[in-house]
């Protein structure tokens, strides 16, 4: 049963893409011998800690981890850069199969109750606890193309231009590869001139809503795909309340988070 848990939380084809991009490890010395942990027994623990909402020490022995393997291992990952280095390679299987919709990108974010660490802030919107962001770029139908975590307090607006300044460079079915959608469609806590001539400047239509122009009904026909982007994102209930200390750990999981969407597009193409 274990090994059929395993397969469901990592694929076949999803390890053959994450397999080439896992960083070389270098196994401790441990009473005059070496004892190496499977990458992809690694891999799947850690992706069970994501999608279950466990903490670390309830990891279940059946997958073969230990505990410090499993914790120690994701840090060493996360500081190499492999998640989204992960994310870039499905998005580049989804570009080339014509699956990304450049018609547009929409923007949003949503917060996440902490306690302490680092990228939190009081949360205007909660009393004033301490909180975490979670900002989501997607292409028009709703795939999250770039991730990013800030303190609760950090206003919305002000992750706009770093967001699409992350946007990679992504295969095309026909064509050269493309990092810039058509518009962008935000509601109007991203309302600002500035941000508006900056898209411009870049050949992008800003479709940021402005209080009194634009109705809640036309901007409801876009947000709903965004709000479903977070709910998928959200699914995964370690990001529901963030328990990492270190911001760039919790944000190691979103941007996870967001490559297991993505692939679960990919994988459909295949059935």
């Amino acid at each position: 049963m274990a090994s059929d848990l395993a397969r469901r939380l990592v694929p076949d084809e999803l390890w053959e893409l994450a397999e080439p991009l896992i960083p070389k490890f270098v196994p401790r010395r441990q009473g005059g011998g070496t004892v190496g942990v499977d990458d992809r027994a690694v891999f799947t623990a850690i992706v069970y800690v994501l999608a279950s909402g466990c903490a670390w020490r309830h990891l279940p022995a059946e997958f073969g981890v230990s505990v410090p393997t499993a914790h120690r291992r994701f840090t060493a990952w996360t500081k190499a850069g492999l998640w989204p280095r992960l994310h870039h390679a499905v998005l580049d299987e989804l570009g080339a199969r014509g699956q990304l919709d450049w018609a547009s990108a929409i923007v949003d974010a949503a917060a996440v109750r902490v306690e302490k660490g680092t990228l939190t802030g009081p949360n205007p919107v909660d009393r004033g606890k301490k909180g975490s962001k979670v900002h989501v770029l997607t292409d028009a139908a709703g795939l999250p193309l770039v991730v990013a975590v800030s303190a609760a307090n950090v206003h919305d607006s002000q992750v706009l231009k770093p967001l699409l300044m992350a946007l990679p460079a992504l295969r095309s079915r026909r064509g050269p590869r493309r990092r810039r959608p058509e518009k962008v469609r935000a509601d109007k806590a991203y309302n600002s001139a500035e941000y508006r001539a900056w898209l411009r400047e870049r050949g992008i239509v800003p479709r940021i809503a402005r209080a009194g122009v634009e109705s809640s009904e036309r901007l409801g026909r876009h947000r709903w795909k965004i709000e479903r982007t977070l709910s998928w994102l959200f699914g995964y209930r370690r990001l529901t309340v963030r328990y990492e200390r270190h911001g760039h750990l919790f944000n190691a999981f979103l941007v996870l988070a967001a490559t297991l969407t993505c692939y679960k597009r990919l994988a459909r193409l295949a059935t």
